[in-house]
């Protein structure tokens, strides 16, 4: 454990191989984290190579080379023990479960506190080394802050002691929705008054797009003879432990199954096309598939488009539970039940729930409150900080 020293102190150091320039989940969150902890102490980062263009104005950033990843741990490691013997802050904060050794050791250094965050793939990694150093770093954390329950209950199962773990889900941008967003992003992409259905998020085999477009897109074709399903992402090629499916792979499976003249991939797309994207839709499709070893932890973009008004249907795995209130903010079907997720997609189509309704949902995930809940989970975490209940 750290020193009672650390207490009298300010500032936080946070060492993460998920930002930006890297983007996606686990980096948006980074990202918005980094935001949040400027706002109320010192912070420092040690991240990838390009991450000061995208860190707050205020931090001390010291960029590391993202490849390989054996000398990204090891440069990361010496520059966050060099930063935290310098600046002495009161924690010491790895952003993924990947750096908590690193964490920990700039801690000790330094006689500061150590916390991570975790996001659940990051918990179920079975490589044996993994386990014996990553798992027993996580151990010693004097906090260790989850973004979902399905991942906390991971951590307690790897033994993390219950009076450390926090629940703090992830946030999302909460603005006032563009009254001329829809109807721009359907004549950009020619999408006249068809039903949209839209999917964002890297082309992993966790993510199940392939198997979506087989087993459930030809069903609701058939209810819905000129629905198109909008794909926004592409391959994980900096994930550590993601496997792909490649665009060509989807697009094949498309057309084997009938419905290829119904698929749409946009590859990726950020700030306001993104919004677009979701306020252009009828449905958002999360389809995450039940993996063993390769959990969901959250489920981001489910709020995203929660944020826009726009209702999200999904298969009831990991976090992605928490990130969608059924019958509220969309519905949760059995994993791996197609039709019934196919007649859930054409029940919303037929039947949208109330826009302001799901956006109310929405705001209690705002990225103030998500700091807000982290900064107190560092003061002194208690279990179940979760941002909605």
């Amino acid at each position: 454990m750290a020193s009672t020293g650390a207490a009298h102190r300010t500032g936080v150091l946070l060492l993460t191989r998920n930002f930006p320039p890297l983007w996606g989940g686990m980096e948006r969150l980074n990202w918005n984290l980094a935001r949040q902890l400027a706002q109320r102490a010192p912070l420092g980062i040690v991240g990838p190579e390009g991450c000061a263009r995208e860190a707050p104005a205020q931090a001390a950033v010291s960029e590391v080379p993202l490849r390989p990843l054996w000398r990204f741990l090891l440069l990361a490691s010496a520059k966050g023990l060099g930063m935290a013997r310098q600046a002495r802050p009161q924690w010491v904060l790895a952003g993924s479960g990947l750096t908590a050794p690193l964490a920990w050791l700039a801690a000790r250094a330094a006689g500061a506190r150590c916390a991570a965050y975790v996001h659940g793939l990051d918990l179920a990694v079975a490589h044996p080394l993994y386990r014996t150093l990553w798992f027993a770093a996580l151990r010693r954390m004097d906090a260790v802050i989850a973004n979902s329950h399905a991942s906390a209950e991971l951590a307690r199962a790897l033994g993390v002691p219950p009076q450390r773990l926090s629940v703090v889900y992830p946030g999302v941008d909460v603005a006032v929705p563009d009254s001329g967003a829809r109807e721009r992003f359907r004549r950009q992409h020619g999408l006249g008054d068809a039903p949209v259905l839209l999917s964002v998020g890297r082309l992993s085999e966790r993510k199940g797009l392939r198997e979506f477009v087989s087993e459930v897109l030809p069903g609701i074709a058939r209810s819905r003879p000129g629905v198109r399903l909008v794909v926004v992402g592409d391959v994980p090629a900096a994930a550590l432990h993601a496997k792909a499916q490649s665009i060509s792979s989807i697009e094949q499976a498309a057309q084997a199954a009938g419905v290829g003249h119904c698929l749409m991939m946009l590859g990726r797309r950020f700030g306001e096309e993104l919004t677009d994207a979701y306020a252009a839709a009828d449905v958002h499709v999360f389809p995450v598939r039940q993996i063993p070893g390769d959990p969901e932890g959250f489920g981001m973009v489910a709020i995203e488009a929660a944020a826009q008004g726009v209702a999200t249907v999904a298969y009831a795995t990991g976090g992605v539970v928490d990130a969608v209130a059924h019958g509220v903010s969309g519905l949760l079907v059995p994993p791996g039940d197609a039709q019934g997720f196919a007649a859930a997609v054409v029940r919303i189509l037929d039947a949208p729930p109330d826009a302001a309704g799901v956006r109310a949902f929405a705001l209690g995930f705002a990225w103030e409150r998500f700091g807000s809940q982290v900064w107190a989970a560092l003061q002194g975490p208690q279990p179940d900080r979760g941002a909605a209940q």
